[in-house]
């Protein structure tokens, strides 16, 4: 093949790149501030010792889990949501946004009883190895006290969620970017205010991060929802909404047959995600600090391929739902090609500014040494990532949900966790930056049974027709 032909197949035109930036630029701002407001969020918690910068980053691993349940939760629905708008099928939106509301409240409802009854335990099992670094107890109670507050604002983050993911599968991205900036810059502020207790409040410390998070939640759950209702000639699925709680069988049924997968998977994989952290644990409390610098970080630099398959779900949803098959496949392989590459360099830039990054931490220098190393290893394997994310993205936009479940979570509980789990316990003299190298190298396995997959083409389905 030539390298005409090759750009012609990889390579999108300006109409591309337009439609592209249109899409994912507001989705990349909003969360490149808010994991950037995290970065700062989690450094300022991180001035103040080790003991609660660990404590609020195992509290803050309970409510990714959290947030995860919400997203696959959700996402079945969103798959509809995309497609009908595809096929200008307004009501169909406003009953798949029911559903997301129905399913939201209640995992919500569940999240706060679950935490509030085992908050205690479920921290404690984080907190299983030697300590030469950091005092066990003393993360405990940092942990516990943050995630008492964290608990008041599960409801709005989840309603939040509801709406912003359906006014993106709409094509509407910058609002929910401007409310999520506005979430942030109330967090930042109040962060300021609260931790060190600046202009006359008290320092609160780790809690005062929590309050500063709850506050910004619900009001950028004002905003979404406010902007939906006062907007209804753009947002017609907001057009009586809240009349009934009528969703038709058929469509109840579909979300239930293809979203059921994807709640569980994203189950599955959330609860994997926590139980390899947990593994890594058992090495001591300084790759627990240690590795939540490294995230802290890595949500930072994963900003861009994970936008990307944002997009790629809404973009080839839609074109599928138009019945536009070609179109949809032709302008697949190329976002596959985009977030690869944009990996490429978001990798090296993350990988350049390593050792810097640590620094900003009040806590021991072994720790900082581990972190830069950890954050290394995570830039080796962002290309890798990248790939997955954007296959997983391309087989749901199809409805392929019981595939990117075996893609998905079947392969963090069938490889990267006996992995971890075995190299963590059984290998003690392999250091844990080599273990987590492992981890990410065994990603290559999933990038080539996704590579079959998308090529297939066992996702061009319209679920609209």
């Amino acid at each position: 093949m030539s390298f005409k032909d090759l750009r012609k197949k990889y390579l999108g035109d300006r109409t591309f790149y337009k439609m592209l930036i249109g899409v994912c630029l507001p989705i990349v701002i909003q969360n490149a501030i808010t994991t950037f407001v995290g970065l700062l969020d989690n450094i300022m918690v991180g001035r103040t010792g080790t003991d609660p910068m660990t404590g609020v980053s195992i509290a803050n691993q309970l409510t990714f889990v959290f947030n995860i349940l919400i997203f696959g939760a959700i996402s079945g629905a969103g798959i509809f949501t995309s497609q009908f708008h595809g096929n200008k099928d307004h009501a169909g939106v406003r009953y798949t946004m029911r559903f997301k509301l129905i399913i939201c409240t209640v995992i919500a409802a569940a999240g706060i009883a679950v935490f509030s009854v085992w908050r205690d335990g479920i921290i404690s099992m984080y907190i299983s190895g030697s300590a030469s670094v950091g005092d066990p107890a003393a993360t405990l109670a940092y942990g516990s006290d943050y995630l008492k507050v964290i608990l008041i604002g599960l409801f709005p983050f989840a309603i939040t969620q509801a709406y912003a993911g359906t006014l993106r599968e709409t094509g509407e991205t910058v609002v929910p970017m401007v409310a999520g900036i506005a979430a942030v810059i109330i967090n930042l502020f109040l962060n300021w205010v609260l931790i060190f207790g600046m202009l006359g409040a008290p320092a609160l410390g780790a809690v005062g991060a929590a309050i500063a998070t709850v506050v910004s939640r619900y009001a950028e759950m004002l905003i979404v929802v406010f902007w939906t209702h006062s907007h209804t000639e753009r947002n017609e699925f907001a057009k009586g909404l809240y009349k009934s709680a009528y969703i038709p069988w058929k469509i109840t049924r579909e979300i239930i047959v293809k979203g059921s997968p994807l709640l569980l998977n994203e189950s599955l994989w959330s609860f994997g995600i926590a139980a390899v952290t947990m593994c890594y644990s058992v090495r001591g409390l300084e790759v627990v600090s240690a590795n939540n610098i490294c995230v802290t970080v890595m949500n930072l630099f994963n900003v861009v391929y994970l936008s990307l398959g944002s997009a790629i779900a809404i973009i080839i949803g839609n074109s599928l739902g138009a019945g536009k098959t070609e179109e949809a496949v032709d302008t697949d392989r190329k976002l596959l090609a985009v977030s690869v590459v944009s990996s490429i360099v978001t990798g090296l830039v993350m990988a350049a500014v390593a050792p810097i990054f640590p620094e900003f931490y009040n806590t021991e220098p072994e720790i900082k040494k581990l972190a830069t190393e950890l954050i290394l290893t995570v830039a080796a394997g962002m290309p890798i990532q990248s790939f997955l994310n954007a296959c997983y993205f391309t087989l749901r936009s199809g409805g392929k949900t019981v595939v990117t479940f075996i893609f998905d979570s079947g392969a963090i509980w069938a490889i990267n966790f006996p992995l971890v789990y075995v190299l963590t316990h059984y290998v003690p003299a392999m250091p844990v930056a080599m273990i987590m190298l492992a981890e990410q190298m065994s990603g290559l396995i999933r990038c080539a049974i996704g590579y079959v997959l998308v090529k297939k083409r066992v996702w061009v389905n319209n679920l609209a027709a």
